[in-house]
Parts: structure tokens; sequence; C-alpha cells
């Protein structure tokens, strides 16, 4: 049998293999604060990245220009949780850098807010 016929593979249920074993039964990583909107870009080419395991390689080819960790969950049908421990192995690998969002407390005070207005309006 090949394809969606073998063994592994149920045409109702989908894959049979549990998504924690993609990641060694690690189900959380919250040591780097990954989340939806964290844009994260290969530091390898995905032809470099072709050693690595199927799964992490395909995470690598797609991060050859900057994404979101919600687009490459998307685009490797694995669940959020699963694809972000991914994410932290391909960090700690220095194989991915990431960049997250500027929390709230950083935003630009009301002063440096009104010069940028008042600059807009002289326009």
């Amino acid at each position: 049998m090949s394809g969606r016929h073998e063994a592994w593979f149920d045409d109702e249920a989908g894959p049979l293999v549990r998504s924690y074993a993609v990641t060694g039964g690690r189900t959380r990583s919250d040591t780097l604060g990954l989340d939806l909107i964290t844009l994260v870009v290969a530091l390898r080419t995905a032809h470099e990245a072709g050693m690595l395991e199927p799964e992490y390689a395909r995470i690598i080819a797609l991060c050859q220009r900057p994404v979101s960790v919600a687009e490459v969950a998307a685009r490797v049908d694995l669940p959020l949780p699963v694809v972000k421990v991914m994410l932290s192995d391909l960090i700690e690998q220095n194989l991915v850098l990431f960049r997250t969002a500027a929390p709230v407390q950083e935003t630009p005070n009301r002063h440096v807010l009104q010069a940028v207005l008042d600059g807009i309006r002289k326009l």
C-alpha cells in the first residue's frame, strides 16, 4: 500500500502518530515567549537543513523569509504548541532567529506621539 492507505494514516482520523511524538513528548515551550505574531526566520538554507528530521527541515524551508509562528503552524499542518516546541528547538540550535512584538510598556510616550502628530500636520 502507498499514499493515504498506509497503516499509519486513517482517512477519517488523519495521521495516527500523535503530535508529541515529533517533539519527543514535550508539549510546552514557554522559555522564549513565542506567540502567534512572533516573527521567525531561518539562519540556514533549506539545503543546509537537509540533515535535520523532516519536520524540522520543513520548518527551515518555510522560514527562508520572516514569517509568523501562526503561519508556520498553518503551513506545516501541526498544532501550534507542537510548532512552538519545534521552533524553540531550532532557535536554541541557532538555526532560526526570532523577533517578538514590542510589549505595551515599551510603546512611545505621549510626548513622542504628539511630536509625530504635529509633524504630520505641518506637511
